[in-house]
């Protein structure tokens, strides 16, 4: 599922090397339901008002409310344009801010679980709230009027596993190099064993898949 981002993109020029945008997401349009729905009931008001001469004395207020209705409309759109929910093959980005920005980035694989809630009426427009629970600092992030949140579910826990498959594909590249390596002759198997170390620290093998590889090659000296 690709994104559906209908105003302002997430910059690819924050993504990293061989990192691709899967969603862009601006919250969902009933985002904007709070001051459209007072500004309609302020203009409707206001036009009888301006057609009635017993209430003639509210125009002057009923305007400047209007105007002032219109002022949290704009500044409603101006943070819904500016606020981006990203899902990338590599992490969650949640930015928002109109005059200051501010950010969240979850790699996937510190994500826990992923849940979301709707009431009734959230579920006909399509709304709703997401949870995301990840290892570390982070903890638990909500994040509202987020469009159609059991498809981003979905897509966040593909993500996962895609990035799953990604680090096994690297580390069995790694392997195989090693492999090659060890045919060349006296030293090989000890660059080997310092190349696994090396994916040990960087946490694409546990520590016992380590010592289990590495007792192999070993075995074969």
């Amino acid at each position: 599922m690709q994104g559906y981002a209908d105003a302002v993109p997430f910059p690819r020029k924050l993504l990293n090397e061989s990192e691709d945008i899967v969603l862009d997401l601006h919250p969902h349009w009933w985002f904007f339901a709070p001051p459209l729905l007072a500004l309609i009931a302020a203009i409707v008001v206001g036009l009888l008002a301006f057609t009635a001469t017993d209430i003639a004395a509210l125009q002057v207020p009923l305007g400047i409310l209007i105007l002032g209705l219109l002022a949290w409309f704009g500044w409603r759109y101006l943070r819904w344009v500016t606020t981006n929910f990203v899902v990338t093959t590599d992490r969650l980005i949640y930015r928002h801010g109109v005059l200051s920005k501010h950010g969240i980035e979850i790699p996937l694989d510190r994500v826990n679980t992923v849940f979301f809630r709707q009431s009734v009426f959230e579920r006909m427009v399509g709304s709703g709230d997401l949870v995301i629970e990840s290892a570390g600092e982070m903890g638990r992030q909500h994040f509202s009027n987020v469009r159609h949140p059991s498809a981003v579910q979905n897509e966040v826990y593909r993500q996962i596993e895609a990035n799953e498959n990604r680090k096994f594909d690297r580390v069995g590249a790694s392997a195989a190099a090693g492999q090659s390596a060890g045919a060349g002759g006296e030293g090989s198997i000890p660059e080997q064993i310092r190349q696994l170390d090396e994916l040990r620290k960087q946490g694409l093998l546990t520590e016992q898949e380590f010592a289990d590889k590495k007792q192999q090659l070993l075995d074969r000296m």
